[in-house]
């Protein structure tokens, strides 16, 4: 029989070995093959945000209200269980004054109490609810979706080009700073498909926010689907500036920077997004920054999360498996 086996493999070998040469290298890593190689021992545990991830994988913010979103978002809830990861939700922007779409979003009683969860809003939605002193509707959010905190999502350039989008009066630091200072809630900021600059994260990583994440340059990009939404612009005029931004290099770089620059430094939690395609962006990623990281993607566990729970576990296995390999043999040139 193992006879047999190995005739097949290597007649398998023949045919595909003409058309099995890598013409480049991926130059991030070096490949040390004669060192640790016992994949199977590899531990990928993490401690983020005083939280125990089995993996440093987070499955950022997606959907809500929709038609499919109570399926997508049980199986998400069932995969952070299962693997226990941490999850934003999608906006909650419309159950702040009803219930109606709350059981897509009431996750807590699939992942349990240990796995974090935090809901989602705009800083449109946050100016506005504190220019008209409700801020406590925040907590009531919260206390709803039975969720650890708040994802506030700064996107100044994608209500600019929505339709439908809200104006943004007041600098978002100052809003986050008022929900800060006013409440106990806990708070992670991030982007959504634009990245941020150095300046502007400066200015945040000095609040005392729990995380930041990236929502860098690369991955979905919420201005070029307003452009494309968009029938009151001239798309051809207006396409360029969907590229407008920073990439998760980009930012990490400035974040290395700031880090190195500065001692008043209060958030040093990052949640690396945006251009993330699989385990080797990252693992690149997270031993680039010189902060405690993990990584998050959104597009991936969607298309997953759409079809089945067998098939997002099937994703989600290939990905540790992946994390363990380079773990084991890779090491990042930083």
């Amino acid at each position: 029989m193992k006879n047999n086996i190995d005739e097949i493999r290597k007649s398998q070998h023949i045919k595909l070995a003409l058309n099995s040469q890598i013409l480049e290298n991926d130059t991030r890593f070096y490949y040390e093959p004669a060192l640790n190689c016992n994949i199977d021992s590899v531990d990928l545990s993490v401690n983020f945000l005083n939280s125990k991830f089995n993996a440093p994988i987070w499955i950022s913010s997606m959907t809500g209200g929709t038609e499919n979103a109570g399926k997508i978002n049980k199986n998400l809830a069932n995969a952070c269980k299962k693997y226990r990861f941490g999850m934003g939700l999608g906006s909650c922007r419309q159950i702040i004054d009803s219930n109606e779409h709350l059981e897509d979003f009431a996750l807590r009683k699939i992942t349990g109490d240990d796995v974090l969860i935090f809901a989602n809003l705009g800083i449109a939605q946050v100016e506005q609810l504190v220019s008209e002193v409700k801020i406590n509707k925040i907590n009531e959010l919260i206390d709803k979706t039975e969720t650890n905190g708040l994802i506030i999502h700064i996107n100044p350039l994608q209500e600019w080009l929505q339709p439908e989008g809200d104006k943004i009066k007041t600098s978002p630091i100052n809003t986050i700073s008022e929900i800060l200072n006013k409440t106990n809630i806990n708070l992670i900021v991030k982007e959504v498909g634009q990245g941020m600059g150095p300046e502007s994260l400066l200015n945040l990583m000095k609040m005392p926010l729990r995380a930041i994440e990236f929502g860098a340059l690369g991955g979905t990009n919420f201005s070029k689907i307003e452009i494309s939404r968009n029938e009151k612009i001239l798309k051809n005029e207006f396409s360029s500036v969907a590229s407008i931004g920073h990439t998760a290099v980009e930012m990490i770089d400035f974040i290395n920077d700031i880090l190195k620059q500065n001692k008043n430094i209060k958030c040093k939690n990052f949640i690396i997004s945006g251009g993330v395609k699989g385990f080797l962006d990252g693992y690149y990623l997270i031993n680039k920054i010189n902060a405690n990281a993990i990584y998050a993607q959104a597009s991936g566990f969607l298309q997953y999360a759409m079809k089945d729970f067998e098939s997002l576990c099937y994703f989600i296995e290939s990905q540790l498996e992946g994390l363990k390999m380079a773990k084991t043999l890779l090491k990042c040139r930083v």
